[in-house]
Formats: structure tokens, C-alpha cells, sequence
């Protein structure tokens, strides 16, 4: 057998497997309220979890249809059925896959980008459940040293400081491409405060933004060289 025969039938196990794991997951986390309402004697009301629903849903399932089409050519059929099932997809698993394909040397879309894009989400995977594990035995003898007023301010910035340095390893290849729509968005938040509501939803226009500034860059690097 050729070598593309051993990837097709990699890829077709792959995409049985992650089918197979995603309903499973799915019914597990549908199921799950409604079997704990079913032994505590105190179902959910199905029509205002449907009113919630309509309310944030729309919302979303646009990002999540976002987040599809922009991640699975990065992360390849076994990266992505692994992340979306596993989640943290921004803060863990994308910035993991990402930092494997530069140290491998791989391009997106081709087989090896698969292989790597797997085995990093699969590592970063098992090191969530493990450190959560041990997170859960500890939290109680810890408690007193983690609620102390020392802390707190350590506390209070982690999610900015998490996000910070992970942009800024994605902006430092191209500042223009970074500021100009950070910059919109931020003068747009400010003047309009209730879209701090729709985040997921400004993703579209500031990632067109920064698209047509790429296409305008690209345009005028090709001109030069002509």
C-alpha cells in the first residue's frame, strides 16, 4: 500500500470515530440536566429553556459556525473533532496546536499538519483532566492560601493577562494587521457600550476588516515586486 492509502484510511477512521464521540457527547451533555431533573424530582421547563435560548442562541450558533470554518482547515479532521469536543479551543487548544505546527514545520491542510494537530490537542487534552484532577483534590487543604487578600489582585487579571500574551504572539507578526482593527472596535465599544453584549457577533466585522487590510497589503507587496 502507498503511503496515501494509509492516510485515506487514517482519515476515514478518524471521521467514523469523531462522529461516533461527538453524538455521544452531545447526548451526554443534552441529557445530562434532564436526568439529574429526573432523579431530583425537579425537571427544567423545556419552553423557558427555549425562550433562553432564542434569546443568546442566535448569537451563538453564528459563532460557533464562525469558529468552525476558521479552525478545522487549521487543525485538520482529528484536531478538530478532539477540540470541539474537549473545548477551550482559543486559550488552550488552538495557541497548542499552533505552537506544534511551527515547531514542526508543518503547512495546514496537508498530512503531517493532521498527525501534529492531533497529537498536540491530544497532549494539551489529557494535561487539562490532569491538572484539573489534581486541582480538585487540593482545593480544599488550599483554600485558605487561595482566598487571601494577597492574591485576589493576581486573580482579578488572569483572564487579561492569559488573552495578552497569547494575542500578542499572533500580533508581533503584523502590528498593522493587530491595531487598526483593535483600534476600531475599541473607539466602537466605547461609543456604543451595550455591544459589549454581542461580542461573538463583532468578531465578523473586525476579522473582514482585518481581512481586507491583509488583501490590501498583499495587493500592494505584489505591486511592488512587479
Amino acid at each position: 500500500m502507498k503511503p496515501d492509502d494509509y492516510y485515506a484510511i487514517y482519515t476515514e477512521k478518524t471521521h467514523r470515530l469523531g462522529r461516533i464521540v461527538s453524538v455521544m457527547t452531545l447526548c451526554m451533555l443534552v441529557g445530562a440536566p434532564f436526568l439529574m431533573g429526573k432523579y431530583l424530582g425537579a425537571s427544567p421547563d423545556v419552553n423557558a429553556a427555549l425562550r433562553g435560548f432564542v434569546s443568546v442562541g442566535l448569537v451563538w450558533t453564528v459563532s460557533s459556525i464562525v469558529e468552525f470554518l476558521v479552525y478545522t482547515p487549521m487543525l485538520g479532521a482529528g484536531g478538530s473533532y478532539l477540540a470541539f469536543i474537549t473545548g477551550n479551543l482559543i486559550n488552550m487548544k488552538i495557541p497548542c496546536a499552533m505552537n506544534a505546527r511551527e515547531m514542526a514545520h508543518t503547512k495546514a491542510g496537508t498530512p503531517e499538519n493532521e498527525i501534529i494537530s492531533t497529537l498536540s490537542i491530544a497532549s494539551s487534552s489529557l494535561v487539562t483532566i490532569l491538572i484539573l484532577a489534581v486541582g480538585v483534590l487540593l482545593l480544599t487543604p488550599l483554600q485558605p492560601v487561595l482566598q487571601s487578600e494577597a492574591l485576589q489582585p493576581a486573580f482579578s487579571n488572569v483572564v487579561p493577562a492569559l488573552f495578552g500574551a497569547m494575542a500578542y504572539k499572533y500580533f508581533r507578526k503584523d502590528l498593522r494587521l493587530a491595531v487598526i482593527p483593535m483600534g476600531i472596535m475599541s473607539i466602537l465599544f466605547i461609543l456604543m457600550p451595550s455591544l459589549t453584549g454581542s461580542t461573538s457577533m463583532m468578531i465578523l466585522p473586525s476579522g473582514a476588516i482585518a481581512i481586507l487590510l491583509s488583501y490590501i497589503q498583499y495587493r500592494k507587496n505584489r505591486e511592488n515586486r512587479a
